[in-house]
């Protein structure tokens, strides 16, 4: 009897042994009023895909790399979520009015309710941005201390709330208070036409001018912690950098080196990345390898690389790319071998954006400037085919110079994404035999254009 007892037990301990470990949560919903057919779900080092039927629902079952905070996007809009293994969630959400119906059942629905309400009471504060901006310091600060002790309580309600979370969300509560301090700093003066307005001494505590990025579990959990340390690092980074990154080499950028956060790192490297490896720099190569050895993200290291391997083509002295029949508004069709045997000076632009026709009256400038000489200064809007009324009426009511060209395929046309144009205004220089001079060339606004189509043009200055 005893032998079966010892045996009974080591059957039931082995058993024990065998019972599979939950590593997954799963997460169902539905989303009414919506045509987007999938989510997407993110974390600090996580991301999937979730399919959205054509009913609204969803299911999916997600092997999540650690308990934590995570982001729920569908279309432009997303909520925050936090996630543990052996969660099983429901979200019920109606697209129409996303913030006002997040509602969640089920196990782990504690803590994402209380996100959803916190996320609404956020919004409802600083419903209109101007207005909540424009409050004067003291009234400012007394809004948030509300709105801090609003979701405080919210938080301390909480019944058999996951302690880990409890913990670190009353820190990221801090953490919020803190962000809309600094966008205060930031927003008021440009809200209340102040230009050169300062807050005053003790606006900001000493625990946020003291508070150093450095914590990467904070940079998971907090948004506002990550928001902050973004701008943290790209302002000491742009202030290393002046104003002229034409030229940027690996040394102007030691302040990524410095970045502790590896995830921030990834996050500063793939937003630099996407102007700085530019054919129009003469350091593009060594800017490359700096950041690919400061990235340790493997899908910003594949754009990287995709958009490194395009631009080795289209350094100076390279022939150009070609675009072929373009409209011209003043009637037929343009294509760059037409201008064979001129300079053009290529603006990349569309009517919907806003730099593009920032740089409309010193384009103006150049061109009068440069009338009487071997150049040609052509505007080739990508807008689409439904915006061509707005094309030709922009065209007309600015009385826009140069050749007015309209692409053939908005941002898929060949010309635009054989030379890796991601974001516009982009200027162009092609010499005269059709080779590039360059594919980042200055702004019209930017004094250096004058010094480059002078020294090009061999013109006396």
């Amino acid at each position: 009897m005893k032998r079966l007892l010892i045996a009974l037990c080591a059957i039931s301990i082995f058993a024990c042994k065998q019972e599979p470990k939950i590593d997954y949560a799963i997460l169902t919903g539905k989303v009414e009023n919506t045509k987007i057919t999938k989510a997407m779900l993110n974390g600090s080092d996580f991301k999937t895909e979730i399919a959205i039927n054509e009913d609204g629902t969803f299911s999916d079952t997600l092997q999540i790399p650690e308990n934590g905070f995570y982001t729920l996007s569908i279309g432009r809009e997303y909520t925050p979520m936090y996630l543990s293994t052996g969660d099983h969630l429901n979200v019920a959400i109606d697209a129409k009015n996303f913030d006002d119906t997040v509602t969640y059942t089920g196990e782990g629905s504690v803590e994402n309710n209380y996100l959803a309400a916190k996320t609404l009471n956020t919004e409802k504060a600083a419903a209109n941005v101007v207005a909540f901006y424009s409050m004067e310091e003291a009234e400012f600060k007394t809004k948030l201390s509300e709105l801090k002790k609003e979701n405080e309580a919210l938080l301390n309600g909480l019944e058999a709330a996951d302690e880990t979370f409890l913990a670190t969300e009353k820190q990221n509560l801090v953490y919020d208070n803190y962000a809309m301090l600094n966008t205060y700093v930031k927003r008021h003066g440009y809200y209340t036409k102040k230009e050169d307005f300062e807050v005053s001494e003790g606006f900001i505590p000493e625990d946020l001018k003291n508070l150093s990025f450095d914590d990467a579990n904070a940079y998971k959990s907090s948004r506002s912690y990550k928001d902050m340390a973004f701008d943290d690092a790209l302002t000491s980074i742009f202030n290393d950098l002046g104003d002229d990154i034409s030229s940027v080499a690996p040394e102007d950028l030691k302040g990524i080196s410095d970045i502790k956060i590896q995830a921030l790192k990834n996050e500063v490297v793939g937003y630099l990345s996407s102007f700085l490896v530019s054919p129009g720099n003469p350091n593009m190569e060594a800017v490359y390898n700096f950041f690919i050895n400061n990235s340790t993200d493997e899908d910003t290291n594949k754009k990287l690389t995709e958009t490194y391997e395009k631009n080795k083509d289209l350094v100076k002295g390279k022939p150009s790319p070609q675009f072929v029949n373009y409209e011209n508004h003043k009637g037929g069709e343009v294509s760059l071998t037409d201008l064979k045997g001129k300079y053009v000076y290529v603006d990349v632009w569309a009517t919907w954006c806003g730099p593009c026709i920032k740089e409309i009256p010193s384009l103006k400038e150049v061109e009068k400037k440069f009338h009487n000489e071997n150049i040609e200064f052509v505007s080739a809007s990508i807008d689409q085919a439904k915006d061509h009324d707005k094309w030709v009426a922009m065209v007309n009511d600015k009385d826009l110079g140069g050749l007015q060209l309209m692409a053939d395929n908005d941002w898929k046309s060949q010309f635009v994404q054989e030379y890796a144009i991601q974001g516009i205004p982009r200027f162009i220089l092609i010499d005269p035999d059709g080779n590039i001079v360059s594919a980042d060339a200055p702004r019209p606004s930017n004094p250096k254009l004058i010094e480059l189509l002078e020294e090009e043009l061999k013109m006396q200055p």
